[in-house]
């Protein structure tokens, strides 16, 4: 391919998580043959990582930044000039802008996108219509407004769980190690997926018009486009597209 521009895709945030962004670069490429197919580079380095929940709610000292950034900077070196990363809940300003300062001094030609604001156009694109989100995340993302504060700003209102709800139904799906996301993603148990769908119905009876999947491991456990006629928004589909589009447009599948 003449002018290869290369995506990057700083994985391991969950593992599946990552795997799960370039299946969807995949999906979402017009390619008719092998060689159309865009170039990719995932690092996944899932130990090297700290917990982005821990850091954020002062269980742990470590930021994430320090091993994201590396992460970065180690596909710079690779030629990518446009990267994604698929965890939410590492978007919040004290581990972003962190990872930003790092690049702008050792990888300052790669464009770290940003996967809320991604997933900000992505709703006023495809679901104009909905004003009233739901959100779904981790405590450390929950708790920080990430999300909520986002959508407000692009005048949307965000509808949270109640604190009960949050922490136990929606932290523990992701985090139990008996039947969580994070220790059973393939195939994903029963009881996450269910707890999930639970989690759905508490939205939409405090009226939320679509509800924003805004974990990367929440999209592989429900992966349908929409339950029971409300929207579910996936953060990843809408980054993977965001890194077609800042890459190769002309390649990008229509929805």
């Amino acid at each position: 391919m003449e002018n290869e521009k290369i995506i990057g895709v700083v994985g391991g945030m969950g593992p599946y998580a990552g795997l799960d962004l370039v299946r969807k670069i995949f999906d979402h490429t017009e390619a008719g043959a092998d060689a159309d197919h865009l170039p990719v580079a995932l690092l996944s380095y899932p130990a090297r990582v700290p917990d982005r929940t821990a850091f954020l709610l002062g269980r742990s000292d470590e930021n994430p930044a320090e091993a994201i950034a590396a992460m970065a900077v180690a596909l710079d070196r690779l030629g990518a000039v446009v990267a994604g990363m698929p965890c939410n809940t590492a978007h919040a300003p004290r581990i972003f802008d962190a990872v930003l300062a790092r690049l702008r001094e050792e990888a300052p030609r790669l464009r770290l996108l940003n996967m809320i604001d991604e997933t900000i156009r992505f709703l006023r694109e495809e679901h104009g219509n909905c004003t009233r989100i739901g959100v779904l995340a981790t405590l450390g993302a929950y708790r920080t407004r990430l999300h909520a504060d986002a959508l407000e700003a692009a005048g949307l209102e965000a509808i949270l769980p109640d604190e009960n709800v949050q922490e136990t139904i929606v932290h523990r799906t992701i985090y139990d190690p008996s039947y969580g996301l994070k220790a059973h993603m393939n195939p994903v148990s029963m009881i996450a997926r269910q707890s999930l769908v639970s989690a759905v119905e508490h939205l939409r009876e405090q009226g939320a018009e679509a509800v924003l999947l805004a974990c990367t491991e929440l999209p592989l456990a429900l992966p349908e486009p929409e339950l029971d006629g409300t929207p579910l928004i996936d953060p990843t589909l809408a980054l993977a597209r965001a890194l077609i589009r800042e890459t190769y447009p002309e390649k990008l599948k229509p929805l």
